[in-house]
């Protein structure tokens, strides 16, 4: 389910975000690109095949891992195996019909 929220919801950074079962947008306009939903579902799927606790329990430890690693937050965050297999993907709109089952383990070298 999409969902539009006030803006200031969301840290300046962040367009949206997928916290199972929302894929919560700061603005409406997003809802029209296709690329940055299909970003968002990937997200979704991935935390589906977790089992959605243990998505955000691996997520928070990753990225402090990878903080740890490059000792920069942004590179953290795009270094996280989840964003990593979302950005590669997002502009294949079909995707998510074709992705194996657990398909960001590919992503955590």
């Amino acid at each position: 389910m999409i969902v539009v929220v006030n803006r200031f919801l969301l840290r300046k950074s962040f367009s949206g975000i997928t916290l199972w079962p929302f894929i919560i947008l700061k603005h409406s306009g997003l809802r029209k690109d296709l690329v940055f939903l299909n970003h968002e579902r990937i997200h979704f799927r991935q935390q589906a095949e977790l089992l959605v606790l243990p998505f955000y329990v691996w997520y928070m430890l990753e990225y402090v891992i990878r903080l740890l690693q490059y000792k920069d937050r942004y590179k953290a965050y795009k270094n996280i195996s989840f964003e990593r297999e979302a950005y590669t993907h997002e502009k294949d709109l079909d995707y998510l019909k074709k992705r194996s089952f657990w398909r960001f383990i590919y992503f955590l070298n």
